[in-house]
């Protein structure tokens, strides 16, 4: 098993739902590569705006046919602060997908920490 730790940053410009993380896939190589797991250590939002403004955080789940599971609805993150959402890792396996979405465009940032391990 080989680690490998890993940052992803994006600033949520707009409202739309954004895909800001996906787990590696399995690649037929040789030899092949065995699937990727991956553990999200943080993830910490930064509102630099002078209001308060909402995220959406949710996983899209590949081993449930993919279904949408939601972390966060709504979650508020106050004017000017930086929030560490997660207090223990989350897990996300092969092909996972990790979305974001701020109820008001230019106002958050996301950074993930991730540990990927095959």
């Amino acid at each position: 098993m080989a680690d490998q730790y890993i940052n992803k940053s994006l600033d949520l410009t707009n409202t739309n739902e954004q895909t800001i993380y996906t787990v590696p896939t399995a690649q037929i190589t040789q030899p092949a590569q065995d699937p990727v797991t991956s553990l999200i250590k943080n993830i910490l939002v930064c509102n630099d705006s002078g209001g308060a403004v909402t995220i959406t955080i949710s996983v899209l789940d590949k081993s449930l046919g993919p279904a949408t599971i939601k972390l966060f609805e709504a979650k508020s993150i106050a004017a000017n602060t930086t929030t560490e959402l997660i207090t223990q890792p989350l897990v996300l396996e092969d092909g996972d997908q990790l979305k974001v979405q701020a109820s008001s465009g230019n106002a958050l940032h996301v950074v993930l920490s991730i540990l990927q391990i095959t």
